[in-house]
């Protein structure tokens, strides 16, 4: 796999900034990892989806809107004929096996810049961009959104460790320093 360069290597910078005292918000980029989608046809959502979860370590293929882990990767259902396939970068990137009949995978590891956002105001800067209830009693881990940032497509999900963003690499950049410069008013840790 080749390591592409962040596009956010311009203006990433590790430390802490903004309010004094504990940060409310962490901000991770996520590298490494791979991204496959899987799209079925119409009559072709069953085979698609077992492949898509065979690869993910999954016993089957999540609903619309939900997100399962295998011991593979994550696996989300983005849209009603679309999985996303997310891999961590110390596990292996799987090569699927799907006739063209059944559905296309394509491979999208240099689309998407990951955002791991953490900490007590997470949610609440999040909600300065996202139209979304995030309260963690709602946003529950295994759900995924396919949401609007700033008039970009971004999809969000919950896990153990915190709110996840998958952006668009060419406009990350300019969704990072959004984040970050509001970030500052609670607090910010990036890393």
């Amino acid at each position: 796999m080749a390591n592409a360069i962040s596009p956010l290597q311009p203006i990433r910078r590790a430390g802490q900034f903004g309010a004094p005292g504990k940060p409310g918000v962490t901000i991770q980029e996520v590298t490494g990892y791979g991204l496959l989608q899987f799209s079925a046809w119409g009559t072709t959502l069953a085979q698609t989806g077992a492949e898509a979860a065979r690869l993910a370590g999954c016993s089957v293929a999540p609903e619309p809107g939900r997100v399962v882990s295998g011991f593979n990767g994550i696996l989300m259902r983005v849209e009603p004929l679309k999985w996303w396939l997310v891999t961590p970068a110390d596990r292996s990137h799987p090569k699927p096996e799907l006739a063209a009949e059944e559905g296309a995978v394509l491979d999208m590891q240099d689309a998407r810049c990951w955002l791991r956002i953490s900490g007590d105001k997470a949610e609440v800067l999040l909600n300065h961009f996202l139209p979304l209830n995030l309260r963690p009693s709602v946003f529950v881990v295994g759900v995924v959104a396919t949401t609007a940032f700033h008039h970009v497509g971004a999809t969000l999900w919950r896990d153990a460790d915190g709110l996840n963003l998958l952006l668009p690499r060419s406009s990350a950049l300019s969704l990072w320093q959004l984040l970050s410069e509001s970030a500052h008013q609670y607090g910010l840790i990036e890393e």
